[in-house]
């Protein structure tokens, strides 16, 4: 059975919409977006090169993969962070598109998020890595398929935005290692108790 980790950025106060641009999310009137950019350094880019350094497929909700492969897809620049996404394979959750065709390896897992996803999960294959996508895993969580989380918890709060936990249910989650970077994001991961 494959297992399930969550990369996401999130605040102080939970917030992990629009992280990367100001025009990135601006659903609700969002007025926030880019906010995760300034944090950014050496050591998170080490940290999270070693989580791309181990073999597993991504996993994306529509919206999140819609912005990517606007941002990855056409890129030719020689970053690993690049070549690591065009040429990994891409699960993208969705009820409304109609292929997944706009960016190479990927597949399109059509209906609802946690059938397809707990399906997916029990065939088998490499890991599955989430980036971002909000919508996609609080119903994950919500479905008890998220196996780790790695959180890059940044040192602000921004009183408004999507959180990352909704009413989810009461879950519990070791803390297996935290990496402290030089701008104050704490990078802890986190394994579900079983």
């Amino acid at each position: 059975m494959r297992s399930l980790t969550v990369t996401m950025s999130v605040t102080l106060d939970g917030v992990v919409q629009g992280l990367g641009r100001p025009d990135e999310d601006t659903r609700g009137g969002f007025r926030h977006g880019g906010w995760g950019t300034r944090y950014q350094d050496d050591v998170m880019a080490e940290e999270m090169g070693r989580g791309m350094s181990r073999p597993g497929d991504l996993l994306f909700g529509r919206r999140t993969w819609q912005d990517f492969t606007t941002a990855w897809s056409r890129r030719d620049d020689g970053n690993p962070f690049t070549t690591h996404m065009n040429a990994a394979t891409k699960y993208v959750a969705s009820t409304t598109l109609d292929d997944a065709e706009a960016w190479e390896n990927s597949i399109l897992l059509r209906g609802d998020a946690a059938e397809t996803v707990a399906e997916l999960k029990g065939r088998p294959g490499r890991d599955l890595s989430v980036i971002g996508s909000a919508s996609l895993v609080r119903a994950l969580h919500a479905a008890g398929l998220v196996d780790r989380y790695t959180l890059l918890v940044h040192p602000l709060t921004l009183g408004s935005g999507a959180r990352l936990f909704g009413d989810g249910p009461l879950t519990e989650f070791a803390l297996t290692g935290c990496v402290p970077t030089t701008k104050g994001v704490l990078i802890a991961h986190y394994e579900r108790r079983v």
